[in-house]
């Protein structure tokens, strides 16, 4: 399952793209009672962009955003916890990806096999960026920015 990302005349060239492709993993998700009694299995696709000048620059993996240790965080996200919507469980992963400060953009998809019945899978994408995350916090009410 490929997530469809701008095409080329749109992208910062400048910046790395990274793809975790089809990482399956098995969780509890549903509201059903035979969802909430057995682990299923989801399958993640992620597009992560960062720049990467000082990466290509020195070699270093210190200079790179190392997605090994992403996706080590979302495989223990995912098998930590339980979810009743796709929607929950991709927002959770898509803050969790953004909670690395070296990543601008995000788009996540998760798909849920055998979902319904004469599809191949349901599945749910969100997308963030460092600049509608910010926009985003300035506007949710109730933030400390709100009060007088």
């Amino acid at each position: 399952m490929a997530l469809h990302v701008l095409d080329d005349q749109h992208l910062d060239h400048s910046l790395a793209t990274i793809r975790i492709k089809n990482l399956r993993l098995r969780t509890y998700i549903g509201i059903k009672d035979e969802e909430v009694r057995n682990l299923q299995d989801v399958i993640i696709n992620a597009v992560i962009r960062y720049p990467a000048d000082e990466a290509v620059a020195f070699d270093q993996i210190e200079q790179a955003l190392n997605y090994r240790t992403i996706t080590k965080e979302i495989i223990a996200h995912v098998e930590g916890n339980r979810f009743m919507l796709l929607e929950r469980m991709t927002r959770e992963l898509l803050d969790l990806i953004m909670s690395h400060e070296q990543v601008l953009t995000t788009q996540l998809e998760i798909d849920k096999p055998h979902a319904l019945r004469f599809a191949d899978s349901v599945s749910v994408t969100l997308s963030a960026s460092r600049q509608t995350r910010q926009r985003e916090n300035l506007q949710l009410p109730g933030r400390d920015s709100d009060k007088s």
